[in-house]
C-alpha cells in the first residue's frame, strides 16, 4: 500500500492587501507555520512521498525567511518530494527553483514537457512538469501517455486548470485525464477541493489551497492524504490546516435581543477565524441591531469581523389566512402543521410559510 500527501497552492508570501500591515505580516508569518503542519501530516499519516502541485510561491520571488522555511520543511520529510510549478510560482530563471540547491529528496520539474521519474524502491513512477511563465495555453496532458511500466504505480504531479478547456493556465479536459495511463493524477490551481474524481482508469483530485487568504476561499482548507492499492484503486482524505478560515455565516435574530443572539452564538464558533457575520430574520422596530456595538462584540472575539444587517420588519403572515384563495389556502395548511409540530420545528416551518407568502404574492424575498 502506497500513501502519498498532495497538496498545492499554498501561495507563501501572498500581500493580503485587504489586511493592515501589521496584521499582514502576521498573517505571512502564519502560513510559514503551515509549513509545520504539512510536514506532521505527512509524517503521521507515514507518507512514502509528498506531490506538491504548484504556486508554493504567490509570485517568482519570495521572501529569504519564506525559501528557508521550505527547504527545512522539503528536507525534514525525508521522503521523495515532488514539486511542479505553477502560473504564480514558474519555473524562471530568477526563481527560488532556479537559484538555490534543493534537499536531495526534492525533485523539481523544471520543463513544460512531461518529465518521467522513477522511484524503483517504492515501485513507484512519477511524471511532472512546470510552468515557465505566468500562462500556458497549451495543456500539460495534451499528447501525454505514461509508457507501460510493467506492476509499477502511475502517478502524475501537474499544475493545470481541469474546469476550462480554453483557460490561459494549462487546460486539462477529461478526455485526457483518461487517456493519460495513470493511476493518480495529482492536480493544483483551482482553489477548492474537488474530492475524488475518475475519468476512464485514472483517479485525480486537486485539493485547494490549504490556508484561506480571503472571502472567496471560504470553509476549511487542507490537503489530501491519500493511499493506493498494488491495483491502483485509490481513496482519499480530506487533512484540514488551515490556522485560520474565512466564514461568512449567519444568525436569525427573530424573537430574540440581537445582544443576546449574538452572546449565544460566540461560543459556537472559532475565535481565530475571520468571519462576516450577517443577521437575518425579523427584527423588533423597537430594538434595531446596533451594528457598531455588535461588531464591537464581535471583534473582541474573532481574529476579524464585520457584520452586516438583513433584518426585515415584521409582517403579519396569517392576515390572508380566512381568504378563499390559494394564498388562504396554503397559509391555513401551513398553520395546521406549525401547530402539530413540535417546538424545534415551529420555526422553520414559519419560515417556509414565509417564502410560500412571498412566492404567492410575487416578491422575491419575505417580509
Amino acid at each position: 500500500m502506497l500513501t502519498f500527501l498532495h497538496a498545492a497552492d499554498l501561495h507563501l508570501d501572498s500581500p493580503f492587501h485587504a489586511l493592515p500591515p501589521d496584521r499582514a505580516a502576521e498573517r505571512r508569518r502564519e502560513q510559514r507555520q503551515l509549513l509545520d503542519r504539512l510536514a506532521q501530516a505527512a509524517h503521521q499519516a507515514q507518507a512514502d512521498l509528498v506531490l506538491l502541485c504548484g504556486d508554493l510561491f504567490d509570485g517568482q520571488r519570495a521572501r529569504p525567511e519564506t525559501v528557508q522555511a521550505l527547504y527545512h520543511t522539503l528536507e525534514e520529510l525525508e521522503v521523495p518530494v515532488f514539486l511542479a510549478p505553477g502560473n504564480h510560482d514558474p519555473a524562471v530563471d530568477d526563481s527560488p527553483y532556479a537559484r538555490l540547491p534543493w534537499p536531495g529528496n526534492v525533485h523539481v520539474f523544471t520543463a513544460p514537457q512531461p518529465e518521467r521519474v522513477a522511484l524503483p524502491q517504492l515501485g513507484v513512477v512519477v511524471y511532472g512538469s512546470a510552468f515557465t511563465g505566468p500562462h500556458r495555453l497549451e495543456g500539460p496532458l495534451t499528447g501525454f501517455h505514461a509508457q507501460e511500466e510493467g506492476e509499477a504505480l502511475l502517478l502524475g504531479c501537474f499544475h493545470g486548470d481541469p474546469a476550462s478547456p480554453h483557460s490561459r493556465y494549462g487546460p486539462i479536459t477529461t478526455q485526457e485525464i483518461a487517456a493519460s495511463g495513470l493511476h493518480y493524477l495529482a492536480l493544483g490551481h483551482l482553489h477548492t477541493a474537488s474530492g475524488l474524481q475518475r475519468a476512464g482508469w485514472t483517479y485525480y483530485a486537486w485539493p485547494g489551497c490549504p490556508e484561506g487568504r480571503g472571502f472567496d476561499e471560504t470553509g476549511d482548507k487542507g490537503v489530501y492524504l491519500g493511499q493506493m492499492d498494488d491495483r491502483g484503486q485509490v481513496s482519499l482524505e480530506f487533512v484540514p490546516l488551515a490556522r485560520r478560515r474565512y466564514l461568512t455565516p449567519t444568525l436569525d435574530i427573530t424573537g430574540q435581543d440581537p445582544e443576546e443572539a449574538l452572546r449565544a452564538f460566540l461560543p459556537t464558533a472559532r475565535g481565530e477565524d475571520i468571519v462576516r457575520l450577517t443577521l437575518v430574520g425579523e427584527r423588533d422596530e423597537n430594538n434595531e441591531p446596533d451594528l457598531t456595538a455588535l461588531t464591537a462584540l464581535a471583534s473582541g472575539y474573532f481574529y476579524s469581523a464585520a457584520l452586516y444587517d438583513q433584518t426585515t420588519l415584521p409582517q403579519a403572515l396569517w392576515a390572508r389566512q380566512e381568504e378563499d384563495t390559494l394564498t388562504g389556502l396554503f397559509l391555513r395548511a401551513m398553520a395546521r402543521r406549525i401547530q402539530a409540530a413540535g417546538p424545534d420545528q415551529r420555526p422553520l416551518l414559519e419560515r417556509a410559510a414565509r417564502f410560500g407568502l412571498a412566492a404567492l404574492e410575487g416578491r422575491e424575498e419575505p417580509r
